[in-house]
């Protein structure tokens, strides 16, 4: 896929989980090998033209998501790399024996795709959001995870997981309309985080449909007199340990992620923050320890403090405090 001006803008208005879809008939053209699975939600994960192309190489296994999770393992063991794709919090919390025993503990060479993670089904409510898919996930070996910004960063993704023999939870999240991150080509590289903007004072780590949220906080933040950087952890899962103990020059190290605050990218950078001797104060930003009422992503963004105005907030008092 040529990757130029209006190509990044239609991934943009597709959503994450129709760029998937698109993403997915590129690297299925170049590898017979590779295959899909859906638990009964084809048109939803984008993969239509995929079953019209190549009916041979579509299962669907029907609302059956743990069996799904283990007729993908099989496949991967004799030698097909399949994507198994179903709502982000069904694949990881239904499917979580199987994808621990399956992909963490076999090493079978399944790409799981959960789509809706984060707020994304809005009215649907509670349970069909996916909050605490990274905590889940992160604690099984051998997995990577990767949690893509906007549509050319989701092609990009599904190249890479394509490529490695390693088993690959995707997060899709966000809405249509996805804000755009990357302007034009670059490379992406799993496990190596990006720094979209340079600042002096603060480090906001974030990831997936938080990058776009994090940019704007970081522009009122300038307004404010606080310079900070953002950096994107596309990857969860190997950490870009580099990238954190980079960030530790600052006196504030945030984290913003549509996800729980408890066993997700904030607690990831936690991790690695315990072993620094230059240790800076952090922040944890995402959702909190309870369940809000349904509404629209918008919403549930600004019940649990993640507006780009709210987040700017946080950081600048904090960091007022920091700074005395």
């Amino acid at each position: 896929m040529e990757i130029n001006p209006i190509t990044i803008r239609t991934l943009s208005m597709l959503g994450q989980r129709g760029v998937f879809g698109l993403a997915f008939m590129d690297v299925a053209e170049t590898d017979r090998n590779i295959i899909a699975l859906s638990a009964d939600l084809c048109n939803t994960s984008g993969l239509d033209r995929f079953r019209t192309k190549y009916p041979d190489r579509f299962f669907n296994v029907g609302i059956a998501e743990q069996n799904m999770v283990g007729v993908a393992a099989g496949l991967a063991a004799a030698g097909y790399v399949p994507f198994a794709t179903t709502f982000a919090n069904f694949a990881a919390l239904r499917s979580c024996e199987q994808v621990r025993h399956f992909l963490g503990y076999m090493k079978e060479n399944v790409k799981l795709v959960g789509f809706g993670a984060g707020f994304s089904f809005g009215m649907f409510g509670t349970t069909h959001y996916a909050l605490e898919d990274v905590a889940v996930l992160r604690a099984i070996n051998n997995l990577v995870i990767l949690n893509p910004a906007d549509g050319l960063e989701v092609l990009k993704a599904t190249h890479a997981a394509a490529k490695i023999n390693a088993p690959v939870y995707i997060r899709l999240s966000g809405v249509m309309n996805n804000p755009i991150i990357y302007k034009s080509d670059y490379v992406f590289e799993i496990g190596k985080a990006i720094t979209l903007r340079e600042g002096m004072d603060v480090s906001i780590i974030t990831t997936g449909s938080m990058v776009d949220l994090a940019l704007k906080a970081a522009a009122l933040l300038e307004a404010d007199g606080v310079s900070a950087e953002v950096v994107n952890m596309h990857t969860i899962k190997p950490l870009d340990v580099y990238a954190v103990e980079k960030a530790c020059a600052k006196k504030l190290i945030v984290t913003v992620e549509e996800h729980s605050r408890i066993g997700g990218l904030g607690s990831a950078v936690a991790e690695v923050l315990t072993s620094n001797t230059r240790r800076p104060i952090q922040i944890i930003l995402g959702t909190g320890d309870e369940y809000l009422h349904a509404g629209d992503f918008q919403h549930m963004l600004e019940s649990h403090g993640l507006t780009a105005l709210q987040i700017a907030k946080k950081i600048s008092n904090t960091y007022k405090e920091v700074v005395k």
